[in-house]
């Protein structure tokens, strides 16, 4: 049970004037770090001064900084004589330098919501907690969609006595949505890793959760984090073109799990086997999705470290974690050199797909191959349908008067055939903002029996407004349940192309079917002679830096 301690009355603003420190990281970024600092001084009262670490800049943002200084004395510069190349020691020089009883993180790019810093300091005050922590955005950029992180932590406010009453607390690894006591983090020694360390929140978060802090969360929206995937450099986290990406992260994720499993009290364990799930949950899936993009001498390179890592986890490690992570890390273990990589993406998505071929054991138990019968699937057998890995493929022929949907539905051990299928519901959903969509339904009829069933449905694209529409679909099955599922994008002849058709909104619309980085089967609609050039550009800089990136490995 949580421990309790006697509640004080909640502070007004008045007592928490002045209470914070924010402390903003940057490097060679004069277009961002204004914004980033004017939203951490406009948090108001609350915050004492923010702090700003400018890692040796050779752009404009010491004029940046020094002309922000001007308009509010509450900024104070400190600039690094050399660059550190990462982002822990510039914070590790905030948290030194920090003068009020809470410090909390921005990176320069990113911005603090409006009442953030406050939403965070009350609710550390109404508790007694060292740590308070609330939900992050991703904000992806230029379109603006916004995809709330680890959302399932934050959907009330609560107390976290203990971190291991909470183990899902070693999901969230970010460093920027919280405020600590200043004094917490000094007196453990609570610091981010020295140099170019990539994934560094690893580290610190781990840290921070072993020296077993009270913890407030609170489901304000508290930090913005700015994606820009098409940006010239991209951020160090969201360059993975190379392998040396994942070696990072092995050994930051190493780190932090012997860092937890060292901590006082049978509670590190329980939070060490929590962050080896999530491991095999979240980042093997987000890498695996991604290995048929790259060449073969990165596949067998990013193999062998994933093998030989995964080697040092417990079976009970592996036992934890969902099924599809699961599934990935016993087929590499089993397996010494890489293969069924496009079957192996399928498991990845989410949801996940289980694409056939569907073979077993001779006792008659669902495994993977017939070469690999140690790697087992019998929990097909009692998963709820609505869990299932079912596959689905999708084939979209773009055609004037109508776009021809075909969904091709996969047996899998029995279990479709037994839920029988009926039909489907389809929904394409723009992936920039809330726009109207295309909802349509279809009934499923045998093609070959006990085998595969099909669907088909006519869509107007030409009633969507331009960008990407991402495909849904919901199964529904005779026995009353139902799947929600994305489709595999299936490629051949007349598929996956750009396509010119008609369209009464705009004359011409350029359809492009595509396959996603997980295999799901997206659309990209543009209009005219305006998208082709869109469309062009947009190859040539994925081709520019796919090319960079090549000369830099």
């Amino acid at each position: 049970m949580e421990r309790t301690l006697p509640q004080p009355p909640a502070p007004n603003q008045a007592s928490r004037a002045a209470q914070v420190s924010v402390v903003v990281i940057g490097y060679n970024d004069a277009a961002h770090v204004a914004d980033a600092v004017r939203s951490a001084l406009a948090q108001g009262p609350v915050v004492r001064e923010v702090v700003a670490v400018d890692d040796c800049s050779t752009d404009g943002s010491p004029g940046v900084l020094a002309a922000l200084i001007r308009a509010d004395p509450r900024l104070r510069v400190i600039r690094r004589a050399t660059n550190s190349g990462g982002c822990g020691t510039p914070r590790n020089d905030g948290i030194d330098a920090a003068a009020a009883p809470y410090v909390m993180f921005l990176d320069s790019d990113d911005v603090l919501p409006p009442g953030a810093a406050d939403a965070l300091l009350a609710a550390a005050h109404r508790h007694g907690a060292e740590v308070a922590s609330g939900l992050c955005v991703r904000r992806e950029l230029p379109g603006g969609r916004e995809v709330p992180w680890q959302p399932e932590l934050y959907r009330k406010a609560q107390l976290v006595a203990r971190p291991e009453l909470r183990p899902r607390l070693v999901h969230d690894t970010l460093c920027v949505n919280k405020l600590y006591r200043t004094d917490f983090l000094r007196e453990h020694g609570i610091r981010f890793p020295e140099g170019r360390f990539i994934y560094e929140d690893f580290v610190f978060t781990a840290r921070m959760l072993a020296a077993a802090p009270r913890i407030a969360l609170v489901p304000d929206t508290v930090y913005v984090w700015h994606v820009r995937r098409a940006a010239d450099r991209l951020s160090i986290s969201l360059d993975r073109s190379g392998v040396a990406n994942w070696q990072a992260r092995i050994e930051a994720h190493r780190q932090s799990v012997e860092i937890l499993r060292d901590a006082r009290g049978a509670g590190g364990k329980r939070l060490a086997r929590a962050a080896r799930t999530k491991f095999l949950d979240h980042s093997l899936r987000m890498y695996t999705r991604e290995l048929t993009a790259r060449g073969a001498a990165y596949q067998r390179e990013w193999w062998a470290l994933t093998r030989a890592y995964l080697a040092t986890f417990d079976a009970a490690d592996l036992d934890a974690a969902p099924a599809p992570g699961r599934i990935i890390a016993r087929v590499v273990l089993a397996s010494e050199e890489p293969r069924d990589l496009t079957r192996l993406k399928q498991v990845a998505a989410r949801p996940a797909r289980l694409a056939p071929p569907y073979p077993r054991a001779a006792d008659a138990t669902p495994v993977w191959a017939d070469d690999l019968p140690q790697v087992t699937l019998e929990h097909l057998l009692v998963r709820p349908v609505r869990l299932l890995p079912i596959a689905v493929d999708g084939e979209l022929r773009p055609a004037a008067g109508g776009s021809r949907l075909t969904l091709r539905l996969r047996e899998l051990y029995g279990r479709v055939a037994d839920a029988g299928p009926a039909t489907v519901d389809v929904e394409l959903v723009h992936r920039e903002g809330d726009l109207p969509g295309l909802r349509r339904t279809a009934a499923f009829r045998a093609e070959r029996p006990g085998e595969t069933w099909v669907a088909a449905v006519l869509l107007d694209l030409g009633s969507l407004d331009d960008g990407v529409w991402d495909l849904r679909l919901r199964l529904h099955f005779d026995d009353g349940t139902a799947r929600d599922t994305t489709a595999n994008a299936v490629a051949g002849p007349g598929l996956l192309r750009r396509t010119v058709v008609p369209s009464r909104r705009r004359g011409v619309l350029l359809v492009q079917p595509y396959a996603t980085q997980a295999g799901n089967l997206s659309v990209r609609l543009a209009p005219g002679i305006r998208g082709v050039a869109g469309v062009a550009k947009r190859r040539l800089t994925r081709l520019l830096r796919s090319a960079g990136g090549a000369a830099g490995r």
